[in-house]
This record gives structure tokens, C-alpha cells and sequence, in this order.
């Protein structure tokens, strides 16, 4: 391994004890929400500005020393993990709300403010931001993952809400991308580039965030199907009909029986689809009701209405707890995760074919997913340190990629691709995988941001300053 003591020591001379080597520290952050592992890194550093963050870029390029960023670690797929060890750059100092421009509908913020954090300081505005992909995630690691969740099949996903950022990039440059207009149409369109790059082509400093009115009324429920074919036919029926749904998830029997274990609930171990309706009272009050009749045509029963804040509060947390919740149903057990998001057409096959996946894999798991514009989700328990097990539930993964992108799908609706989805990237992409290796290089000629994700492998990355390129 490469010593970095060099870069180390220029960046505590510049930060202080917000530099730190311990093993508690590096162990913290070199930690995954799922079973992907890697050694920890050499160090963390904790920036509270974007000069902090230029200048210890600018000296982990000089010495070729990896970086890492860090928002709250709750990706999936080893997004955040340092496979070449070098400095994870924590940001979650950064966390200023810096501007909220009610009239213009839009909030600047720092990387390592959350949704959460965010949505508190909107509440006397009549704003919302409404990007929820369950976790209480930063909001500079949403941009960088392309985050979006439940209330995506509305409002969108981080590719839709960002506008604009400050980024870093790996030699210390500060470069600007987008405004603040609501469209623009001058050079291309570098905001897009690094919302989804997984902190490959620099570090996300302040985003410029797309707001949105609270809706008047909010209505929800909850309701059991016979088989997850009726269920996931249901969702497809009412998204080719256009009604405006909020939120249209799916949840299995597994993930049901879960749940009530988890959250002390009592709903029947059923596939289920939880819903959300919103905008003015005629207009949620209309779109229940056709939603209502689909269902019933579908064999949809037990309808469970949420019509408090309260309420519906539970019905999500219910929602957001199944990975947790799933994973007590076998007592320390780690979770191989996938997504895989697919045209309407598609999902009710892709759906089944999923849960066949599992079944021939021999592992308990469970099936969930933001199922309205085609994105679902897959856990399968595996024992830690069985390899066996953990290979099938990797074919298994594998195996429902390979069917997505054979329907025109993605291997990832959300997820983002880290570690786990590397190996599915030339697949999908075809010569545009080598092309954003070539993009890369460019913006990071010694390979020191992220490396070993995303793209293919950067011959440079973590050679010591002076030596030849590989």
C-alpha cells in the first residue's frame, strides 16, 4: 500500500485535529449498510468549507492520494467504500441551509445537509423538497448516487430536483455548474454529468435544489392483494390510466410479515401496495376513487386509510423500516441488496421472474419497490463468511439485471452501481462505458477520486507523485 503520511501531514497542518488517523474513525467509515466489504481507510478528514475541501484536494493530487467523499454512508451498493485506501472526505460539517428563495422555489444548501434537516427549514414557507429515498440521506450523497424514492413517480428523481452545484474538482478547481433560471440551454450540461457520478469527477460543495408547493390534502392507504401478480398488475393499470399518484409501492408477503413484526402492526401477510394521493380535496378525493376501482378489479381488498399526519407518518416509517425489519427475520444475517427499474410494461414479468430468482437461489428475502415508474427492489438473508450462500444471491442479482437490460431496462433505478454493479456497467453501456472511463481522465488524470467504481479501471490511480504512469 501506498504511504500517504506526506498528504497526511499537509492536511493536518491545514485542519488540525479535523484530520484523523484513528482506528475507531477509519473503522466507522470503511463500514456498508449491506454485506460489501473493504479494508478501511487510511485516514478521515473532516472539510467545513469548500477552500478546505480545494485544499486538501489539491494536495491528495500532488502525492496521488485517494479521496474518498462521505455524506451519512447509507448507500447500498459499497458506493462510499475505499478500495485503495487514501482519505475518506467526510462532509457532513458541511451543513449550512445557505439561501431559501421561496419565490423562486429553490434552496441552496451544503453537501452534508439532510432532507430531513432541509424539510424542517421549509416548513413556515409552504415548500417541500420531496426527494425521500427513506434514509435520512445528505443531500450532496443523493446528488452524487442520483438518488430518489417513494415520491418519485410524481416529483422525480435528484436528476430532476438538482439545478444547479459548486464542485471541487480532483486538482482543487472549483468550477460552477447551472443556475438558477428554470432552464438554460448554454454549453453542455455539466450539472447532469455529476449528478449520478458517485464522486468520480469531483466533490459536490453546494447544491441549488428545485422546491415544490405542500400540497393542500394528502391522502393515503394502504391495501392486501391475493398474489404479487394481482398487486404489481394493479400498479401497472393505474399508471397507463394517469392518475397522479404521490407515492405507489409495493411490499410482499415477507416484507408485510416483517413489518409487523418489526412495528407491531397487524396487517395480513399479503403482498401489498401502499399509496399517497396529492393536491386539492376534489382532486385526491377523485383520484382515490378510481384508483379504488382498479383495485377492486384487480382483487385488491382491505383497504386501510391513513387520513391523519399522524398516520400516515407510521404507514411510511412502516415502509422505510422494511430492509431493518427483513433482516431480524433471520438473526444476524447481512443483506445482498439490488435494485433494477424496468419500462411499465415490463414490471408485472420482471416482478415474477424476481421472485423465482430467489426462490431457485434457496434464500429468504423479500421484494419491495417504488414500483410506479418501474423501479423494485430485492433483499436476499445471507449468513456472513457463507460463501455459497452469498454467491447465489450474487447470481441472483445478476440474473435480474441481465433480464432488465434484456427489456431495455436498467441494472440500477436508484441504487447507483459502487461495487456491486461495476461488472454490469459494459453491458448495459457498451462502448459508452469505455467513454466515461475517457471523461474521467480528463477531470481526473491520476485517478485519485473514488477509484475502482463506476467506470473501468484508471491505470494512474494511487501511484506515488514522480512515478510513471501505469
Amino acid at each position: 500500500m501506498v504511504n500517504h503520511r506526506q498528504a497526511f501531514d499537509e492536511i493536518r497542518a491545514l485542519i488540525g485535529a479535523r484530520l484523523s488517523q484513528g482506528e475507531a474513525d477509519r473503522d466507522q467509515h470503511g463500514q456498508s449498510e449491506t454485506w460489501h466489504r473493504a479494508p478501511p481507510p487510511d485516514a478521515v478528514a473532516w472539510p467545513e468549507t469548500t477552500q478546505e475541501v480545494s485544499a486538501i484536494l489539491a494536495i491528495c493530487h500532488r502525492h496521488r492520494c485517494p479521496v474518498i467523499a462521505w455524506g451519512t454512508g447509507t448507500s447500498l451498493e459499497g458506493n462510499a467504500l475505499a478500495t485503495q485506501g487514501g482519505l475518506v472526505l467526510d462532509l457532513i460539517r458541511m451543513n449550512r441551509v445557505l439561501d431559501i428563495r421561496a419565490e423562486d422555489m429553490l434552496a441552496v444548501v451544503q453537501p452534508g445537509v439532510t432532507r430531513e434537516a432541509l424539510n424542517t427549514d421549509l416548513r413556515a414557507t409552504g415548500l417541500f423538497f420531496p426527494i425521500d429515498p427513506g434514509a435520512n440521506a445528505s443531500l450532496g450523497g443523493m446528488a452524487a448516487t442520483r438518488a430518489s424514492g417513494t415520491m418519485a413517480v410524481r416529483y422525480g428523481t435528484m436528476r430532476d430536483a438538482v439545478l444547479g452545484l459548486e464542485v471541487v474538482l480532483a486538482d482543487g478547481t472549483v468550477i460552477r455548474t447551472g443556475t438558477k433560471a428554470a432552464k438554460s440551454s448554454a454549453g453542455y450540461d455539466l450539472t447532469a454529468l455529476m449528478v449520478g457520478s458517485e464522486g468520480t469527477l469531483g466533490i459536490i460543495t453546494e447544491l441549488t435544489l428545485r422546491l415544490h408547493g405542500q400540497p393542500e390534502a394528502v391522502s393515503a392507504a394502504v391495501c392486501a392483494f391475493d398474489s404479487m401478480q394481482d398487486a404489481v398488475n394493479c400498479v401497472a393499470v393505474t399508471m397507463q390510466s394517469g392518475i397522479p399518484m404521490a407515492r405507489i409501492e409495493f411490499m410482499d408477503a415477507v416484507a408485510m410479515r416483517a413489518v409487523n413484526l418489526n412495528s407491531g402492526t397487524d396487517y395480513p401477510e399479503q403482498p401489498h401496495l401502499m399509496i399517497e394521493f396529492n393536491g386539492s380535496p376534489d382532486g385526491v378525493r377523485s383520484n382515490a376513487e378510481a384508483f379504488g376501482e382498479i383495485a377492486a378489479d384487480c382483487d385488491g381488498r382491505g383497504f386501510r386509510w391513513a387520513s391523519t399526519p399522524e398516520d400516515r407518518t407510521r404507514l411510511w416509517e412502516a415502509r422505510h423500516a422494511a430492509y431493518w425489519a427483513t433482516l431480524k427475520l433471520r438473526p444476524g444475517a447481512t443483506g445482498v441488496v439490488t435494485d433494477v427499474c424496468v419500462p411499465m410494461s415490463e414490471l408485472p414479468a420482471a416482478v415474477e421472474a424476481a421472485s423465482a430468482d430467489m426462490e431457485a437461489a434457496g434464500l429468504m428475502g423479500n421484494i419491495v419497490g417504488h414500483v410506479g415508474d418501474g423501479n423494485f427492489h430485492t433483499l436476499m438473508l445471507v449468513e456472513p463468511g457463507n460463501a455459497q450462500e452469498l454467491a447465489r444471491a450474487k447470481a441472483a442479482a445478476d440474473a435480474m439485471a441481465r433480464r432488465a437490460l434484456a427489456v431495455g431496462g436498467t441494472v440500477s433505478g436508484e441504487h447507483g452501481i459502487g461495487l456491486g454493479k461495476r461488472a454490469l456497467m459494459g453491458e448495459q453501456h457498451g462502448a459508452a462505458w469505455p467513454l466515461m472511463g475517457q471523461i474521467k481522465r480528463v477531470l481526473d488524470p491520476h485517478g485519485i477520486l473514488n477509484p475502482g467504481k463506476l467506470v473501468p479501471d484508471h491505470e494512474d490511480a494511487s501511484e506515488p507523485a514522480g512515478s510513471a504512469p501505469g
